[in-house]
C-alpha cells in the first residue's frame, strides 16, 4: 500500500481544520508559558494554505509538491518561531517526497526530514520542552512500524501515537529554550504549545491516511 498526492492534499485539508479547531487551546496554552501567540499564528498560516489548496487548478504531480506549497505558505504567514520552525520541517520532508506515491519507508524518512528540519532550525533537542519532544518520539514510532512491516496508514497511525506521549512528556520539563525557557523552574507543569501542535497535525496525516 502507498499514499498519494490525494492523501497530502487531504492532510493539509485536515491539518488546517484541526488547527483552526485548536485554535483557543494552543494560544491558552502559549499563554501560560509564551506571548499567547501560537494558536492565532498557526491558525492564520494554515487557513492561509486551505486557500492556496482549494486555488489549485490541476493536481500537483508530487507529494513533495504539496509539502513544499505548505511549507512556503507557513514560512510567509505564521509568526513567531513557529513559522520557521514548521516551514522548514514541511520544506525538508518535500525533498524527500519527490514521487506521486509515498510506501512505509518513505513516509519515515519524511518525517525523519521534518525532525532533522526543527532540529536544525531551532537547535534543540529531545527534554529541552520543545516542539522536538513530539518529533523525535514520532519518528521513532513509525520507524519501528515500518520495520514491523506496517502499511502507510499503520506508520502514520504510531507516529501520532509517538506525538502524543511526545507532548504529554513535556508537561514536567523545565523550558530551556524559546520564551519558556525566561520562567525557568515555572514552566514545569504546563503543555508544550509546539509538542502540541505537532501532535495534533501528525494525527491528521494519520486522519487522512485512513480515508
Amino acid at each position: 500500500m502507498t499514499v498519494d498526492v490525494g492523501w497530502a492534499i487531504d492532510w493539509a485539508r485536515r491539518a488546517a481544520a484541526t488547527v483552526v479547531e485548536h485554535r483557543d487551546e494552543l494560544i491558552e496554552l502559549d499563554r501560560q508559558i509564551g506571548d499567547g501567540d501560537h494558536g492565532e499564528n498557526m491558525a492564520r498560516g494554515f487557513v492561509a494554505v486551505l486557500a492556496r489548496i482549494d486555488a489549485l487548478t490541476e493536481r500537483p504531480a508530487q507529494v513533495g509538491d504539496v509539502l513544499r506549497m505548505v511549507a512556503t505558505t507557513l514560512m510567509s504567514t505564521v509568526g513567531g518561531a513557529a513559522g520557521p520552525l514548521y516551514g522548514t520541517a514541511y520544506l525538508r520532508a518535500a525533498t524527500v517526497t519527490a514521487a506521486p506515491t509515498l510506501g512505509p519507508v518513505d513516509i519515515v524518512a519524511m518525517l525523519e526530514a521534518a525532525l532533522e528540519g526543527v532540529v536544525a532550525r531551532g537547535r534543540a533537542r529531545v527534554g529541552e520542552k520543545t516542539m522536538v519532544d513530539a518529533w523525535a518520539p514520532a519518528v521513532t514510532e513509525a520507524a519501528a512500524a515500518a520495520d514491523a512491516g506496517g502499511d502507510p496508514t499503520a506508520v502514520l497511525r504510531a507516529a501520532a501515537v509517538g506525538a502524543s506521549a511526545g507532548a504529554a512528556s513535556t508537561v514536567p520539563l523545565v523550558a530551556t529554550k524559546g520564551r519558556a525557557s525566561y520562567l525557568g523552574e515555572r514552566s514545569a507543569g504546563h503543555l508544550d504549545p509546539g509538542a502540541r501542535s505537532t501532535e495534533l497535525l501528525l494525527v491528521a496525516a494519520a486522519e487522512a491516511a485512513s480515508r
